[in-house]
């Protein structure tokens, strides 16, 4: 009788030994740092970056021809470039895709808007405000009736005249369709130039005589582009890329406002008159600041002297450079050109980006509607800020 007892009340503690092992097998939560539950979820550890957030992890994203979604400019400077006086074969490489360009990383797993957040700089502190004035460099007098002097490195204006007001650019419009040409082809794409591309112009437009059928690879018409500033050959880009002008200008203005213009509407890729194509020069700044930070653009923009392929209406040529301030036997020289672009139409009058850097400081200037002064008043605003710097004031 006692030893079935004492079974019993050894089974009886059995029992309840096991009951209280399954219940607290039930309420107790697995350890949320265990490997296991990580791995079954799919959470990563937050303190390791991942690959698309190293430098150069985002590629390039086009801008759509219906003119939405987001880019992603290139804003690695150069510094100063030597000035090319022949056909430079090797442009920088940016990428790993052909023709020097980069190419969208079929792996990466950002959003465009990721992508652009990651390669895009933050803003400067200084970013759009006004140099207050020097109490020992005096400002000058600039003739042109729109002009701003930008600081590349901070974003500062450091001079300003009717800097948000409108004006008609003339071509250095080209200078965006430049960007957004580099951001969206590579360089050894073939543009094939249509009819209403090569005859679509006001008369007396500059060209490189372009007709239809023609074919230049993205390399070639980045050159007569922006030496030449040939209008046919913009026509051509843009209808390369966003397959019609109108699309290719929605391209322009999407662009443009992810840049931080407000007082900009392109309607066409070249600059020729049109009464609602219109930037202001506080615009334009931000435009080629961001253009010539691009090695590519840089490059081809401090080239004076280019060797053209034959085409159907003319056999191989040199194109040259129009901007005066790149040669050095000219007696408007300015040392340190990183980049630059010259406009003038009837309505817009002579207008001229320019961006020079000297000692680590970069500077952009644009003149708008000049009569003539856009070279002088250019230089006195580079020299003012080079001053400026000298100085430690900006």
């Amino acid at each position: 009788m006692k030893k079935r007892l004492r079974l019993l009340s050894l089974g009886t503690a059995v029992s309840l030994l096991w009951s209280s092992i399954a219940f607290a097998m039930e309420i107790v939560p697995p350890n949320p740092l265990s490997p296991g539950v990580y791995a079954e979820s799919g959470a990563a550890d937050a303190s390791l970056p991942s690959a698309d957030s190293q430098p150069g992890g985002a590629g390039i994203t086009k801008v759509p021809a219906d003119g939405t979604g987001t880019a992603n400019p290139s804003m690695q400077g150069t510094g100063n470039l030597p000035v090319q006086t022949q056909e430079t074969e090797s442009l920088p490489t940016q990428g790993p895709g052909s023709g020097n360009l980069p190419v969208q990383d079929p792996t990466a797993e950002n959003t465009p808007a990721d992508a652009a957040q990651e390669s895009t700089p933050q803003p400067s502190a200084l970013e759009g405000t006004v140099f207050a004035g020097s109490g020992k460099i005096a400002a000058p007098d600039v003739a042109a009736e729109g002009a701003v002097l930008l600081n590349a490195n901070t974003g500062q204006i450091i001079f300003e005249k009717n800097a948000r007001t409108p004006f008609y650019p003339a071509s250095i419009t080209k200078v965006m369709t430049a960007l957004l040409t580099v951001e969206n082809c590579n360089l050894s794409d073939v543009v094939t130039f249509s009819r209403t591309a090569t005859t679509n112009l006001e008369s007396g437009a500059v060209t490189i005589s372009l007709t239809e059928g023609d074919q230049l690879t993205v390399k070639d018409s980045l050159y007569a582009l922006l030496l030449k500033s040939a209008n046919e050959v913009a026509n051509g880009l843009a209808e390369h890329m966003g397959g019609t002008i109108d699309n290719f200008a929605n391209m322009m203005n999407v662009r443009a406002a992810q840049l931080g213009c407000t007082g900009t509407h392109f309607a066409n890729p070249n600059g020729l008159n049109n009464a609602a194509h219109l930037t202001t020069p506080y615009d334009m700044a931000l435009i080629a600041r961001a253009a010539y930070a691009n090695p590519v653009i840089s490059q081809i923009s401090t080239t004076t002297a280019y060797q053209m392929p034959a085409t159907k209406l003319g056999a191989a040529k040199t194109i040259t450079m129009g901007h005066k301030m790149l040669y050095p036997t000219d007696f408007r020289y300015y040392p340190g050109m990183v980049g630059g672009k010259t406009g003038y139409t009837s309505k817009a009058g002579n207008t001229l980006v320019t961006c020079v850097e000297q000692n680590g400081v970069r500077l952009v200037v644009v003149v708008m509607k000049a009569g003539g002064t856009h070279y002088t008043d250019t230089k006195a605003l580079l020299d003012y800020g080079f001053a400026l710097a000298a100085n430690g004031e900006i």
